[in-house]
C-alpha cells in the first residue's frame, strides 16, 4: 500500500508539472510575426501544394533561455520538421532557409519577405525554437536498492512555434505549436555510470542514456525538442484535416 500511494503522489505529481509547462516557456514567435496575423482557412484557397523554404530561428533572448541546440541537432530537426510538415500539409517545403539576420523585430514581417525574396519564394515556414531549464538537487537511488548518492535533476520545456507565411502578401495562414518536456538525472559524484546520467521523456518516462557525462544536456534538449516536434506535427495534421471536413461539410449544405 506505500508503494501503491508513492506511485500515486509520482504520477499527480507529473500530471501538475505537465499543467504547469503548458505555459512554460512563454511564446517567443509574436516577437518575429504578429499575434494579430492569423489564419487558416485561406490556405484552402492557396495553389496547393505551396512550394515554401523552412526557416528555423533558435531565440534565446530572454532571460530564462536556455542554450542552443548543437548545430548537428538542428540540421537534423529541421530536416524532420522540412519531411514531416510537407507529410501533413498542402505544402512542399523545398530547403531550409538559413535565418539570415533574422531578429525579434517586435513582429515586422518585413524581414522574411525579403529573405523570401532573396531565395526566390513567396512562402516560408517559420519555425521558432525556445527553451528554458530548471536544475536542483534530488537523491538518485542506484538500481533496485535503497542506496542512494546525491544528484541533480535538470527539467528541459522546449516549445516549437510555426507559422506559415504569404510573404508576398503578408499574412499568415497557419500557426501552431509543439511543446516538449524531459528530465535529466545525474550524479555529482562519479562512479555509478551503469545507472547515470539518464534522461526521461515526460510524462511517460521513456528513458535515453546520454553518450557522455559532458554531452548530457545536449541530449536532454535533443530529446525534449524531438518531442515537442512530434507533438507539433501532430495539431498541424489535426488542424488541416479539421479545415478540409468543414470544407467539405460546408460545400455539402451549399
Amino acid at each position: 500500500m506505500p508503494q501503491l500511494a508513492q506511485a500515486l503522489a509520482l504520477l499527480s505529481a507529473s500530471v501538475l508539472c505537465w499543467a504547469c509547462a503548458s505555459s512554460t516557456p512563454p511564446s517567443r514567435i509574436v516577437d518575429y510575426i504578429p499575434a494579430n496575423e492569423s489564419g487558416g482557412e485561406s490556405l484552402l484557397t492557396e495553389p496547393r501544394p505551396l512550394k515554401a523554404g523552412l526557416v528555423l530561428i533558435s531565440d534565446t533572448s530572454a532571460p530564462e533561455a536556455a542554450p542552443n541546440l548543437p548545430d548537428e541537432a538542428m540540421v537534423k530537426l529541421g530536416e524532420e520538421l522540412r519531411n514531416d510538415i510537407s507529410r501533413v500539409l498542402p505544402v512542399n517545403i523545398t530547403s531550409v532557409i538559413p535565418a539570415e539576420g533574422i531578429r525579434p523585430h517586435d513582429g515586422n514581417l518585413a524581414q522574411f519577405s525579403d529573405l523570401a525574396k532573396k531565395h526566390g519564394l513567396d512562402y516560408l515556414a517559420v519555425v521558432v525554437l525556445s527553451s528554458t531549464e530548471q536544475e536542483y538537487p534530488v537523491s538518485l537511488f542506484l538500481g533496485w536498492t535503497t542506496h542512494n548518492q546525491p544528484g541533480l535533476r535538470r527539467d528541459n520545456w522546449s516549445l516549437l512555434e510555426f507559422a506559415l507565411l504569404d510573404a508576398k502578401d503578408s499574412k499568415t495562414l497557419v500557426r501552431a505549436e509543439g511543446r516538449g518536456w524531459a528530465t535529466l538525472d545525474w550524479p555529482t559524484a562519479p562512479g555509478i555510470n551503469q545507472w547515470y546520467p539518464v534522461v526521461y521523456l515526460r510524462p511517460s518516462e521513456r528513458r535515453f542514456w546520454p553518450p557522455t557525462y559532458e554531452g548530457a544536456p545536449y541530449t536532454l534538449r535533443v530529446v525534449s525538442f524531438d518531442d515537442a516536434a512530434k507533438r507539433l506535427t501532430s495539431k498541424l495534421q489535426s488542424s488541416w484535416m479539421s479545415q478540409l471536413e468543414d470544407d467539405a461539410m460546408a460545400r455539402r449544405q451549399s
